[in-house]
């Protein structure tokens, strides 16, 4: 009676159960929409728009995970039944049929397994029942001396997988720039102690006192030593100092004069520090979801997960190696700035001043390394999630989890990867990538930002339509607002084109802000 009550349909199920369930179903999923409803309610509050996107970001991930829930639920029934000849099914798969057979032949049992299904009975619950309608499905192709090409159960394997690894991602990118932030809210003390002084640029530029390149500590620490005339030695550098005082006060202090004298002369008060962190909360939300081509990652990983290849071991390296580099090129950009002026000078009047550049960046694109970076924490995301789906579904012992020599390396890999990444990289690309040639739209506040696209959109249309109508003179162009206010000091490029093609100085339009 009790095992046939397992098996019973929603025709002889008690209403009240079905209520029940029901509401408690319903309940916990308001409770979280309320949850996170309030949470963005509280980041409106607080003027925090960036990370309010980050988790409209998050709703969007969820919002998908359940079309897919949804989508795997309703087709299953028709996927089980898809039938094809078993010697269709003999290649490529995770764990050799032999060992399996031999394991069952033998007793083995994997006592983990059974540890999570006393900790969690619904799991042992579900494999039950699925493994009773995998049966009746075997059965309907059998019929047809044919196989299933999914059975219900590995539907459902699937179907956690993706959910884990999407909650993971999300996850380890929320931590990653929690910790991130932590490290770079320690260099506030330095913003702060600019401050204080009163430090003006333009001031510094025109005293009278000169400064000695080679004395100064951002040179002795990125261009004099063993790195200043062997390129080889001057990448070993960067690649070991990522991992030791990966940013130091001479560095802030230089990158941040060199950023306020390229892109804001007239306003040398700029909070630096508060920019720089607005940046980062802007590029957040582009981290945070899981691209289109990083779900073609995972789809080709479960295609190469075959037995015999340790596909889940050697694809660990990737997030290593790339994050290596990443580090390695950011500290490098740092040593070329600091290159750059020791070469040309050995003393100059007033304050050393870098100057930055796109050309020191990959492909001349300092948000190639933001790529990099999702990639990186999706990808350590994905082992992580992976293991621990493995070990929770099938057991430590499972032929898909592998060998213990295998395992271990991928754990210690993967927490390496989350502490440097949060400690040493992640910081290191909030300050670097402001030595790009543009700066990015964070430097106004979120009220000018509004204006600024609004008045930009106004110029774009009245260009558009004065194009149209064929007319020679485009009139008066509008003035940004808030120019008197939001623009202080920023240096806004006076660049439009006539009808010629040619450049004149008769507009302002914010063309070296960078929208990224």
């Amino acid at each position: 009676m009790g095992g046939h009550g397992e098996g019973v349909s929603l025709e002889f199920t008690p209403t009240w159960v079905v209520a029940g369930v029901c509401t408690i179903i319903v309940a916990i999923s308001l409770a979280v929409e309320r949850l996170l409803h309030h949470f963005g309610t509280v980041l409106k509050k607080k003027k925090q728009k960036p990370l309010f996107e980050a988790l409209q970001k998050v709703k969007e991930e969820l919002m998908l995970l359940g079309f897919i829930s949804l989508f795997l639920t309703v087709t299953q029934g028709l996927i089980s039944k898809i039938c094809v000849r078993e010697e269709v099914l003999m290649h490529m798969l995770p764990c050799s049929k032999q060992e399996a057979e031999l394991s069952k032949h033998q007793n083995v049992t994997t006592t983990t397994t059974e540890h999570f299904q006393s900790l969690i009975p619904i799991v042992g619950t579900t494999r039950r029942l699925l493994a009773e309608h995998a049966a009746a499905e075997a059965g309907y192709c059998s019929l047809k001396d044919k196989t299933p090409l999914l059975s219900l159960e590995a539907l459902h394997h699937l179907h956690i997988f993706i959910f884990v690894l999407a909650i993971s991602h999300v996850t380890f990118c929320a931590l990653t720039v929690v910790f991130g932030s932590t490290r770079i809210y320690q260099w506030k003390k330095w913003e702060d102690a600019l401050a204080d002084e009163s430090f003006d640029p333009e001031a510094a530029l025109v005293k009278k006192s000169v400064t000695h390149v080679h004395q100064h500590a951002f040179i002795k620490e990125h261009f004099l030593g063993i790195g200043k005339d062997s390129v080889f030695l001057g990448w070993t550098q960067s690649f070991f100092k990522q991992f030791y005082g990966s940013v130091t006060k001479a560095d802030y202090v230089t990158l941040r004069l060199g950023f306020i004298m390229t892109h804001c002369k007239g306003n040398p008060k700029l909070n630096f520090h508060k920019y720089m962190m607005r940046a980062l909360e802007d590029d957040f939300k582009h981290v945070v979801g899981i691209s289109w081509y990083l779900w073609i990652f995972v789809v080709i990983f479960l295609l190469l997960n075959v037995n015999g290849w340790h596909t889940y071991f050697w694809i660990a390296f990737i997030p290593f190696i790339l994050l290596l580099a990443v580090g390695t090129k950011l500290e490098h950009v740092i040593s070329q700035l600091a290159h750059e002026v020791a070469e040309k000078h050995v003393a100059i009047e007033g304050e050393l001043v870098v100057k930055p550049s796109d050309e020191h960046f990959w492909f001349s694109k300092p948000e190639f390394v933001l790529f990099l970076i999702h990639f990186i924490l999706f990808q350590n995301a994905f082992e992580i999630a992976f293991f621990f789906w493995i070990w929770v579904t099938y057991g430590f012992d499972s032929c898909i989890m592998g060998q213990v020599r295998y395992i271990v390396p991928r754990l210690v890999i993967g927490v390496f990867i989350q502490v440097l990444c949060s400690y040493s990289t992640l910081p290191l690309y909030a300050i670097v990538s402001q030595m790009g040639s543009n700066y990015k739209k964070a430097i106004f506040e979120e009220n000018v930002q509004v204006g600024l696209v609004g008045w930009a959109q106004k110029v774009k249309n009245k260009r558009a339509s004065n194009g149209n109508e064929g007319s020679s003179n485009a009139g008066t162009t509008p003035s940004p607002p808030g120019a008197g206010a939001g623009f202080a000091g920023i240096q806004l490029s006076r660049l439009t084109r006539n009808n010629a093609g040619e450049t004149t100085q008769n507009e302002i339009t914010p063309a070296h802000v960078n929208n990224h």
